[in-house]
């Protein structure tokens, strides 16, 4: 259990650091903006258009007597709207990251090098376009599998009282995974470490995962949350994977942007 708390300290100590940063917390804030009104746009859409989608796609209701079609198109309509909320909160720091790629990376370089005890930072090699390609593979098959546990838990959501107690809170240490997942392969595709030996790293500490992603999760819930978390969001999920690697942590205080201050 005692993961469950660094993991939650991790995340902290990623805002802190964004805090400490005012330029790069500042641009960190543009990727997620673009991709808030993307999102945005699309739940409007859904929302204006959901229940039309409802009545087309079951035609077999229209005869239904009075409540029960209207308690039932509403109950989809619902149902429709909740399971794309829970898509766009998984599928959020996926597309936030693709677009802001090339400053997650710069960030990340430097919350390594603050914390590496010789000021280095661990780098890819590889061209922007070959990195921006194994982002988006990664990120489509870590969406697949996401979407599977969507599938399922919408499936379980019609059980009588488990549907609506356990099932909730289930999918919330189930997007908090995949959340993870997502920042951290900022840190781990700059190590070379491919999406199958991420997952099991990530598996063998479940309770440390959980701990990060979870709050993360439940906090991305909450309306326009998740871009001023972004940055930090990166900048903990480095520290995270240092952690993950067995790599040292320097423990660090940095006043303002280039200067670094070491502690032991």
């Amino acid at each position: 259990m005692r993961d469950l708390g660094v993991g939650f300290g991790y995340l902290l100590k990623g805002q802190r650091w964004v805090a400490r940063h005012g330029k790069k917390y500042g641009f960190g804030l543009l990727p997620g903006l673009i991709t808030l009104v993307l999102y945005a746009a699309a739940l409007v859409a859904l929302a204006w258009w959901g229940e039309d989608f409802v009545d087309w796609s079951t035609p077999f209701a229209d005869d239904w007597s009075s409540p029960w079609l209207g308690l039932f198109r509403g109950f989809l309509t619902a149902v429709l709207f909740a399971l794309a909320l829970l898509l766009a909160v998984i599928t959020f720091t996926a597309v936030t990251l693709l677009v802001g790629q090339p400053f997650y990376e710069a960030l990340s370089e430097s919350v390594d090098r603050d914390v590496s005890p010789d000021g280095t930072a661990p780098v890819s090699g590889l061209p922007l376009y070959r990195e921006l390609w194994i982002s988006a593979r990664d990120s489509l098959r870590v969406l697949a599998r996401a979407a599977m546990w969507g599938v399922l838990l919408f499936a379980l959501g019609f059980v009588p009282v488990a549907g609506q107690t356990a099932v909730p809170v289930i999918g919330l240490f189930v997007t908090g995974f995949f959340l993870t997942e997502e920042l951290t392969s900022v840190a781990l595709q700059r190590r070379g470490v491919e999406l199958r030996d991420r997952l099991a790293l990530l598996r063998s500490r479940k309770t440390l995962i959980w701990g990060f992603g979870t709050p993360l999760a439940l906090a991305f819930l909450v309306p326009f949350v998740a871009v001023f978390l972004m940055p930090g969001a990166v900048a903990g999920a480095t520290l995270l994977a240092r952690d993950l690697r067995g790599e040292e942590i320097a423990e660090v205080a940095l006043k303002k942007d280039g200067d670094r201050e070491v502690t032991r």
